[in-house]
């Protein structure tokens, strides 16, 4: 096990170091940057601009330089703790996502809790109650979630209820509580908001874990090895938890990978409709603005958490599956 994960941890160095090379690439692909589309908007507004602040501009940002200085600048920067400063922004990177995280985790975290708790349960349901009226009734309720995008539904719940309650459901807070320091209150009141997002997100995700789960369940249940639990009298609440369910829960378990970075920028359109202050709607600003020192960090630290969350799953998988194994001696 040690060696796995030693071999591990020089395979995610190497995959970070190859991440900040095609973020970079992928950020300078498009024609122009920050600077010059900011320099446009100002002269189409009739501004006049002095050549040399904006040769001041270029040497502040680093944008005078080749791209391979400027790519080199933005890794040590990284490897020291400074990501730079936004160049939309004006304020340093560290700042602008931190003002943002920690509702971020909140809010994709109750995600994460309301996928799970709602699919795992349902998925198990309907694979012990194979054609019945609840699982034709999941199943519908499953497909529309999965065909309705998170934006459409998002936008038909703010319709519904602004028409025939009068509230409007977007935002994390109530306009009382957006700037207000934070106190019992505001937390009762952030709570309140987020049952909204948290299920229009949820709902999509929820649905194909459904579906995952319950093809795994049926395919277990059919296997000689339950049909010999049963014969030896296990009762059928003992023989589902102790023997289907941990094995058709492994491509679940292995799908944690994905979660630290959704946990991040999920629901990024979503997030948008409802007016969420949330990362996912600064990473799209800042790729849109190619504002390059705010996208890149915000990239890489999804890629950080992806490999991150990779590895765990796989020692995950290990744990809950013994039959796993990565190489002798685990």
């Amino acid at each position: 096990m040690l060696a796995y994960v030693i071999r591990r941890s020089i395979y995610m160095v190497l995959s970070l170091l190859v991440m900040t090379v095609v973020t970079f690439v992928i950020i300078q692909l498009p024609p122009g940057d920050y600077l010059t589309s900011y320099i446009t908007e100002l002269v189409s507004s009739g501004q006049k601009i002095d050549e040399a602040e904006i040769a001041s501009l270029k040497r502040q940002y680093g944008l005078d330089l080749p791209l391979h200085r400027q790519y080199i600048k933005w890794v040590r920067g990284m490897l020291h703790g400074d990501f730079g400063r936004s160049l939309e922004w004006g304020q340093p990177v560290s700042e602008l996502i931190g003002e943002r995280l920690l509702l971020t985790v909140v809010l994709n975290l109750s995600v994460v809790f309301f996928t799970f708790i709602v699919a795992i349960p349902i998925g198990i349901y309907c694979a012990t109650h194979q054609y019945s009226i609840g699982d034709y009734g999941f199943t519908v309720i499953g497909f529309a979630g999965l065909a309705t995008p998170a934006f459409l539904a998002a936008l038909v719940v703010m319709v519904l209820a602004f028409k025939y309650f009068g509230l409007s459901v977007g935002g994390l807070f109530s306009p009382e509580y957006e700037t207000a320091p934070w106190s019992v209150a505001k937390v009762v009141d952030l709570l309140k908001h987020l049952l909204v997002p948290m299920i229009i997100i949820g709902a999509a995700n929820a649905a194909g874990l459904i579906r995952v789960m319950r093809g795994c369940m049926l395919d277990e249940l059919r296997k000689q090895y339950v049909t010999t639990a049963r014969a030896k009298g296990l009762s059928e609440r003992k023989l589902l938890f102790k023997y289907p369910v941990r094995v058709a829960v492994n491509p679940i378990i292995s799908t944690i990978g994905w979660l630290l970075p959704t946990i991040v920028s999920g629901g990024t359109i979503a997030a948008i409709v409802l007016s969420l202050p949330t990362i996912g709607p600064l990473l799209y600003r800042s790729l849109v603005s190619q504002d390059m020192y705010l996208a890149g960090s915000m990239i890489m630290f999804l890629a950080f958490l992806t490999i991150i969350g990779t590895f765990i799953s796989d020692l995950l998988l290990v744990w809950v599956d013994p039959r796993i194994r990565f190489e002798r001696g685990i």
